[in-house]
């Protein structure tokens, strides 16, 4: 009599881990979509902060969760890949969840000539003239601004910066601007 309640519970324990189960298992499957790639495509990989990492040359808790891009070289199964990566002994086949698709063009590179960064890469822009100069009126004094043109890459960039600052800095600028 015992043993066949205990069986009865046990069944029904049973039952209702399969229903919640299947439950969740759906919840999910509505929100995965198959990943699919196509030979030659570009795509990054997912790298563990704690594991691999080293292998690409970033370590630690701030590296990045995925390196690349990288060409997708073969078709492996259904769901892995063979990618072209570099000479570091990490094995070149994965799983399609450790592969993101690489939405930018890697064919695309800016040429490192036009770009000057100092030490601690930020970018280096140099003005190129001053073109305005005005005062701003505080409560007990006068701040001489003057409107400074970069020779900027992306577009035309103009910022007001303190006279003084500017004149420190770049004095040739101010050979023919009257004071």
């Amino acid at each position: 009599m015992l043993v066949q309640e205990d069986y009865e519970k046990i069944s029904q324990i049973k039952d209702r881990l399969k229903a919640a189960r299947d439950r969740q298992k759906s919840y999910a499957n509505k929100r995965r979509k198959p990943l699919e790639f196509i030979v030659g495509n570009y795509v990054l990989l997912k790298v563990s902060p704690w594991k691999g990492v080293v292998c690409f040359g970033k370590k630690g808790k701030l590296a990045p969760r995925f390196v690349g891009p990288f060409e997708i070289i073969e078709k492996v199964g259904p769901v892995a890949y063979r990618l072209d990566l570099p000479e570091n002994g990490v094995h070149y086949t994965f799983y399609v969840s450790n592969l993101k698709k690489c939405l930018a063009d890697p064919t695309l590179q800016v040429p490192l000539d036009e770009i000057r960064v100092d030490a601690k890469l930020n970018f280096m822009e140099e003005p190129v003239e001053i073109l305005e100069r005005e005062f701003k009126n505080l409560k007990h004094s006068r701040i001489a601004i003057v409107k400074v043109r970069w020779n900027s890459k992306r577009d035309p960039e103009f910022t007001w910066k303190r006279e003084y600052q500017m004149k420190l800095k770049y004095p040739n600028l101010f050979s023919y601007v009257s004071s």
